[in-house]
């Protein structure tokens, strides 16, 4: 019967009512401070692979260090993706290279979250990656490699993580074929990743023989939509919880000046989830942490505190002073570096960071 109680489940609140005076809550565990690993582009070519065992070494060898976050580019833009899926392998291709980088994520003793990048599957149809691979069924092979227990982390320390492969909203029952976004909580803070590349988040038409405008237009839309869902469900929860800071990891530089120039990529691809993200953290009203890759070179800014600034007119949102942004350095300039994420709720400033250098050049030797 509708409104009902149970026996036990009055026993229980009498239980309660008995343990402790009315109007008393149940003291909660005071959160407390971690610190995390982020880097990208990351080993990004044959030649630094010499200098992936100093990063891996650096990374495990600080015991402040509780996770590790790969936000995309597991190869450069001039490489060959894996030819997954088509028959014959186009022979430039290069299907062994993935595997490779599974295996140097697994040694990483901590719990690895990975988030792909616009070299890893979308950028797979231009000639300088050697037209090697068709960029859905590229994807399709990340997604089987990478996230292989939907909700556990890579690493030799696994974590549980929430995957919008299973919390995917029901409205939108597609939203299942993201595995790759994840979503936890450590430190009274909620962390998110979203799949959102580069080259304009899939903007540019793939090329012969993977001409496909319909589909390549569809994928942008789908991803882009359970991006956009999976933000804001990140966000529902950080609010629900009183979380002191929400962090959103992505690949895409979305304020890239590169991409902006004439003859860039563009930008307009970001500006839908740029809108939204401004949208949820001015009601957040608490620290917003965006880290991203892409454009290689360390870099943190406040890219729409100022909607009259360069960056602040990419999207045209409103001012947003609480979020922050940092760019991480890329494996290839010197000196290579990580960067030491440390998170305490017990501060106004939650976020608190700074590079780990772990080699002098990695064109050359290491360490």
């Amino acid at each position: 019967m509708k409104n009902s109680i149970t026996t036990a489940a009055l026993a229980a609140s009498l239980a309660v009512s008995l343990a402790a005076p009315a109007g008393a809550q149940p003291a909660k565990p005071v959160p407390k401070p971690a610190t995390y690993a982020v880097i990208g582009d990351w080993p990004y070519s044959k030649v630094l692979l010499d200098s992936a065992r100093s990063l891996i070494d650096s990374i495990n060898a600080d015991p402040q260090v509780e996770l590790v976050l790969h936000i995309g580019d597991i190869r450069s833009g001039s490489m060959p993706c894996t030819g997954a899926g088509l028959e014959p392998a186009p022979a430039s291709a290069d299907p062994g290279w993935n595997d490779g980088i599974f295996r140097l994520f697994e040694q990483f003793t901590k719990p690895f979250v990975f988030t792909p990048g616009d070299n890893d599957w979308t950028d797979c149809h231009k000639k300088k990656q050697g037209i090697s691979g068709a960029p859905m069924k590229e994807l399709a092979a990340v997604r089987k490699l990478f996230y292989p227990t939907p909700g556990t982390t890579l690493g030799v320390q696994k974590k549980r993580v929430q995957t919008q492969a299973r919390a995917f909203d029901r409205g939108h029952p597609g939203d299942a074929q993201f595995v790759e976004n994840v979503i936890w909580q450590q430190s009274g803070v909620v962390f998110v990743t979203v799949n959102m590349p580069g080259s304009n988040n899939d903007g540019l038409p793939w090329t012969a023989p993977f001409t496909d405008e319909p589909a390549r237009m569809r994928e942008a839309a789908e991803r882009t939509g359970a991006g956009l869902r999976w933000l804001q469900a990140a966000f529902t929860r950080a609010a629900k919880d009183n979380a002191k800071a929400v962090l959103i990891g992505t690949q895409a530089d979305m304020w890239d000046p590169e991409a902006a120039a004439s003859d860039g990529d563009g930008l307009g691809g970001y500006t839908f989830f740029v809108h939204e993200l401004a949208n949820m953290a001015l009601r957040f009203k608490r620290p917003v942490l965006l880290i991203n890759g892409d454009s290689h070179v360390y870099g943190t800014d406040q890219p729409l505190a100022d909607p009259s600034s360069v960056n602040g007119r990419i999207h045209g949102t409103p001012a947003v002073p609480n979020l922050t942004r940092i760019t991480v350095q890329g494996s290839t300039n010197a000196p290579a570096e990580w960067l030491r994420l440390k998170i305490d709720p017990a501060k106004a400033e939650v976020f608190s960071w700074e590079n780990v250098v772990y080699c002098k050049d990695p064109k050359t030797s290491c360490p």
